[in-house]
């Protein structure tokens, strides 16, 4: 059974757009140095000025770095869907999307072992974990392969 948006909430405001049938990371863009980062900031770190735009940015990236998360995380400060059953390794990294910029996110995929540097990946935005009766919608990417 499908869940109605109305039952959905983004894990934080202004990450993303939502709701949407294309979703969007939101990042910002520097009017003075055209500096694009993620998650969108009103300051810009590299030149100090307070003058920024907020952008949609790209869907598809590359996955400049990685490392496999092979054991579940401390509760709490973490707080996810798995369980000590359910648990599988999970692939966390750095995206690079076409304008440079670098997205730290959870990297999605059936088969950690065929993750590589360079690997094609896209942006999928869905529910990450339930709460108090909600499903809380979080984004991550996935190998152009498997979307």
């Amino acid at each position: 059974m499908a869940t109605s948006v109305a039952n959905q909430v983004p894990i934080a405001e202004g990450l993303f757009t939502w709701p949407s049938n294309d979703p969007r990371l939101l990042g910002s863009k520097c009017k003075n140095c055209g500096v694009v980062l993620f998650p969108a900031q009103s300051s810009c770190p590299a030149c100090c000025t307070e003058d920024s735009d907020v952008i949609e940015l790209e869907r598809r990236g590359k996955i400049w770095t990685f490392t496999i998360q092979n054991f579940l995380p401390n509760r709490p400060p973490y707080e996810g869907p798995e369980t000590p059953e359910t648990f599988k390794p999970y692939g966390v990294g750095y995206v690079e999307l076409a304008d440079q910029t670098r997205v730290e996110a959870r990297i999605q995929t059936d088969d950690v072992s065929k993750l590589h540097i360079g690997q094609d990946v896209e942006l999928v935005v869905e529910k990450y974990i339930e709460r108090d009766g909600k499903d809380i919608i979080s984004f991550f990417f996935k190998p152009v392969d498997e979307v």
